[in-house]
This record gives C-alpha cells, structure tokens and sequence, in this order.
C-alpha cells in the first residue's frame, strides 16, 4: 500500500523523536514518503499531488488544523464530493486539541496513536474495511469537525492573533479568549436568524454552532457537549441560544460540561440530526469560523451535511451513549 505522511513539524506535541518513531513504524508496512508542511495550506497542496499520484492512504501528524487542510485538499472543492479515487485518511495527533482523533477514538497520545494505528492497518488493510464519516459543507470550506457564527469564532479570531505573534495555542489560552468574548456576547443585541428544515426561522439568535460529531471540543481532557446524540454517521448537530442572561448561560455551561448532558434549555435551539442549517445576519456581519480556522465576517452561511463522504483509519464508531 502507498502512502504519504503528511507532518506538521510547528504542531505543539509534535517532536522529532516522535516523527521518527511514527515513520519507522509505518514503513515496516508500507511504501511511505514523508512530507513536512512548511507553509499554511501546505498539507492540502501535498494531499492533492497524492491524488495525482494515486496513493492510497495519507497519515497527518498534526493538529485539528492540519487535518482540516489535508481534507480539504483530498475533497477539492465543496458542493459536490469528487467522483474519482480519493486516499483514505489517518491521524497521529500532534496539536493541542486533536479534537478529531479523539472523537474518532484516537488516543492524544502520539505513541499509542502510533500503536493503534499499525493494529487496524494490520486488522483492515484495505479502504473497503475502514470506517467512513461525514464532512460539513460550508459553501466555501469543507469542515471535518464544526463550524460557527458568532462568539466561538471571535475566540478563534483572537487564538490567531496570538499565534500570528509566536505563542502556542493552549486549551487555557483558549478559554482566556473564550471569557471576554463571551462578555462582550451578552452586551450585545442578538441578530442572527437561524433557519432549520420544517421549522419556522428562528430570530433572535446570538450565536450558532454547527458540529460534525460529538463531543464539540475539549477543555484539557474534559469533553465539551453541545448535540450529545450527533456523531460522524448523522446528520449536523445545531446549538443556537437566544438569550445569553448570566444565570441561565450558567446552567447551559454545566451541562456542556456534564458526564451525561441533557442540554435543555428555553433559550436553547437545537438539532441532533440536521441536514442542513442557514445561518442569516439581520445586522453587521458577524465573525465566522471553521475547524478552528477564522473566516472573517460573514452576513449569511449555509451548512450542509454530507454523509459518507471519506474513509478513515479509525476504530468502529460508538454509540454517542458509550463516549460519555
């Protein structure tokens, strides 16, 4: 089998040691080539040429942003998922998050990820066998893991800036972007309108976010709920608040936080299993963001669940009910 390892040298928990234990272990069976990125957008640009090539199988030691990249470049453009042959994907964590790799039931642990990874190429050798998830379509994006309008992107927004200027991105550097955005949230008048299949429009909305899988994120090693019962096999998890007073935000936030969160709320919208969602803004364009990754402001979104879209080295899915 062909393959390409597609590695983030600047990822935060990537090392050399590990990068050469990983490609050591892979090359005992497979025909490897190793690839740094060395640029933003790099990974996608590597993950076309492998099409080209027809390799058969692209593992990324990165973060949750490196794998969105690659996916992107392996799917091309969004509305429509390529009809030729696509390489399957696998995933050695290397970031801070690794959001992806742990919903899928990957180890943050770049050695076990390792080992897990040589026991299912051992296990399923062949695309045929491999587990396959769905994308989000994003009119301009494909996002593999969620996407938002409104405050979780100001906080994407501000993450970049401190990464633009050197400093690494943190789960604690996260949450101190997360308080004063969210502050700034409450101050203002929502203008959002949130349109879901069968549903009246939804006006009012302060912010929306869009998933592919559950949990959303994570807070260190503690898992973030917002769709409990979404996963990679559904269609969109939709989690909209029309009120964003102190004490009832509160009570959502706990049961974000839950072993076993019921998220209910009055002034939550919500939706499990979405086959699509718009998102429209009734005043100034808001801040927008997918994976992670900030897309600047946006007066209108659209999001689209794609089923089936790409093949995964990963174990089974699991209930939702098992990953709490």
């Amino acid at each position: 089998m062909r393959a390409v390892l597609i590695v983030n040298p600047t990822a935060t928990s990537t090392t050399p040691a590990g990068r050469d234990l990983l490609a050591h272990a892979l090359k005992s069976r497979l025909q490897l080539r190793v690839e740094h990125t060395t640029h933003r957008g790099h990974g996608g640009e590597i993950a076309q040429a492998a099409i080209e090539e027809g390799i058969d199988l692209i593992v990324v030691h990165g973060g949750d942003g490196t794998v969105s990249n690659v996916v992107n470049g392996l799917l091309g453009r969004p509305g429509r998922l390529p009809t030729g042959h696509v390489p399957a994907l696998a995933i050695v964590p290397g970031g801070s998050a690794n959001v992806l790799a742990r919903s899928l039931g990957i180890s943050p642990d770049p050695i076990i990820a390792t080992n897990q990874l040589i026991g299912l190429l051992d296990q399923h050798g062949h695309q045929q066998n491999w587990r396959r998830i769905g994308v989000i379509d994003c009119g301009e994006r494909w996002a593999v893991l969620n996407a938002g309008m409104g405050v979780d992107a100001e906080v994407v927004k501000a993450v970049e800036a401190q990464r633009d200027k050197g400093r690494k991105v943190t789960p604690a550097r996260y949450i101190r972007a997360a308080v004063p955005a969210a502050l700034a949230t409450t101050r203002r008048e929502p203008t959002l309108t949130l349109h879901l299949p069968g549903r009246e429009p939804v006006s009012g909305v302060h912010f929306v976010f869009v998933s592919n899988s559950s949990p959303w994120t994570y807070a260190n090693n503690r898992p973030i709920w917002t769709n409990p019962d979404s996963s990679f096999e559904t269609g969109l998890g939709v989690f909209g608040v029309t009120s964003m007073k102190v004490i009832p935000t509160l009570r959502i936030v706990r049961q974000m936080f839950a072993k076993r969160p019921k998220m209910e709320a009055k002034q939550l919208i919500r939706d499990d299993d979405a086959a699509c969602v718009r998102v429209t803004c009734n005043g100034p364009p808001i801040a927008s963001q997918f994976d992670g990754d900030y897309l600047g402001v946006r007066e209108e979104m659209t999001f689209r669940a794609v089923r089936d879209a790409m093949a995964v080295v990963a174990p089974p899915a699991k209930r939702p009910s098992e990953l709490r």
